[in-house]
């Protein structure tokens, strides 16, 4: 059986074939729909075996591929060695059209286990998943390849120290940048084993490993303790620690440093602003009331340090994060999919959302527009009400949403925080962003979805 793909890109063939021999391209490639990860990745591209661990139904498979056949800036093809099929060659054709754009063409040739009985009971179903693949492959490679030409010229390659690299943001944010040719220092709480350029810190013991921040060109601070859960007093102490003090912590570091960092992106959040009702909301507004607010404002103002060194320092306020690999989307998905879902409340409170993937779009224009300074708001400039996020989720994944939830019930599961993050309405707009020139992969919420979910 085969399938073949073609797409025109906006780089040249020798720069497409280019982007995929560096780390991070699979794991950009991998669609986030998927039980798949990536458990080794060995020798050089032109012999390189790879190694991924793949959910099928309750069971885990292991599945391994080798390239061969590299044509250097022209081609490479992987076939199978161990997995799933019984035979699978990916062949990857990169075709030159003109000085700045070129063709790629993917062709699949495989076989099913069974023979003909394998065909007739999967063949439709695989040949729909690895259409799925593909067209998400291609649509995630012309972004990509895009932003990073936008960016050429502008600035040359960064050394880039990523704390908090594997959290959701993070994980999607390491692999765009060494994809794109920059280097990246993940830091976190332990060391990633088998993960080249892997540091560890820790705020509370004031500790962080040699050669973590020495020699980056920014640094991007995307470390805190998850906010969907319900806030006890206990769990406030750790959300305030895991921000505001570690936070402080860096930006005095830095600050401290002989040649530091000349950016600092930091995280925050829209929270700042509060339930502000219909009210628009851009970088210039108010701060709000409550808890919420008053936590970003004492994470933003952690990094005082850090500015008063000189250094440049952006705070990304997020919106609520789209990405079926964790946040609020994952959970809201087994209920929808079941056809259980049901807007929050009456459903009227705006919802300021953006896909992850145009998240890590918006800290790359963060670290290499050297005008974007202060909050940034990153949030898709179409935020919706959160009956028409329900209709919208449940027409994508073709279900029913017929089970609203009403107040009582998220204030009882949830306490605090359903009025802070559930029931309040945030209306906020991009206008730094739209102003910085930056162009939003997915603006309007169904695009995302569709997107996200390979729907």
């Amino acid at each position: 059986m085969r399938y073949e793909l073609a797409s025109m890109l906006p780089a040249p063939a020798e720069h497409v074939y280019l982007w995929h021999t560096r780390p991070g391209a699979f794991e950009r490639l991998l669609p986030p729909w998927e039980s798949v990860q990536l458990l080794a990745s060995e020798g050089p591209f032109e012999r390189q075996r790879v190694r991924l661990g793949v959910g099928v139904g309750p069971l885990r498979i292991t599945w391994t591929a080798q390239h061969h056949d590299v044509e250097p800036g022209r081609q490479f093809v992987d076939s199978q060695e161990d997995g799933p099929f019984a035979a699978w060659t990916h062949a990857h054709r990169f075709e030159a059209v003109s000085a700045e754009t070129s063709r790629m063409v993917d062709r699949i040739e495989y076989r099913l286990p069974g023979g003909s009985l394998g065909n007739w009971l999967a063949g439709a179903m695989v040949r729909r998943k690895i259409a799925r693949m593909m067209a998400y492959r291609h649509r995630v490679l012309r972004g990509d390849l895009e932003a990073h030409g936008r960016s050429n010229g502008k600035s040359a390659a960064m050394n880039v120290a990523v704390i908090g690299a594997s959290g959701l943001v993070g994980s999607a944010l390491a692999p765009f940048l060494t994809s794109g040719g920059h280097e990246v220092r993940r830091v976190g709480r332990s060391k990633r084993s088998g993960v080249a350029n892997s540091f560890t810190w820790d705020h509370t013991q004031g500790h962080i490993e040699d050669g973590a921040l020495e020699g980056a060109d920014a640094v991007v601070n995307l470390a805190g303790e998850n906010i969907g859960e319900r806030w006890t007093e206990e769990r406030k102490k750790a959300l305030r620690t895991s921000r505001v003090n570690a936070t402080r912590f860096l930006s005095e570091r830095l600050a401290a440093m002989e040649n530091p960092p000349s950016t600092l992106v930091c995280a925050s959040a829209i929270g700042y602003y509060g339930d502000r009702g219909d009210e628009q909301l851009t970088e210039q507004s108010a701060r709000g009331t409550g808890m919420l607010p008053e936590l970003c404002e004492d994470w933003e103002q952690s990094t005082e340090a850090a500015r008063e060194r000189g250094i440049r320092v952006v705070h990304v306020r997020f919106g609520l994060v789209l990405s079926p690999r964790g946040g609020s989307l994952a959970r809201m998905l087994p209920p929808f999919r079941l056809g259980l879902g049901g807007k929050l409340g009456d459903g009227k409170q705006f919802m300021s959302w953006v896909s992850i993937d145009d998240v890590v779009g918006a800290v790359h224009q963060a670290l290499q527009d050297a005008t974007l300074e202060g909050p940034v708001n990153v949030v898709a400039p179409q935020p919706v009400r959160n009956d028409e996020f329900t209709r919208t989720l449940g027409r994508v994944l073709g279900r029913p949403t017929l089970f609203p939830v009403p107040p009582f019930a998220l204030r009882t599961l949830f306490g605090e925080m359903a009025d802070a993050l559930l029931l309040s309405s945030t209306r906020v707009l991009p206008e730094k962003l739209a102003q910085s020139g930056y162009s939003f992969r997915h603006p309007t919420l169904e695009g995302a979805l569709r997107h996200l979910l390979g729907r």
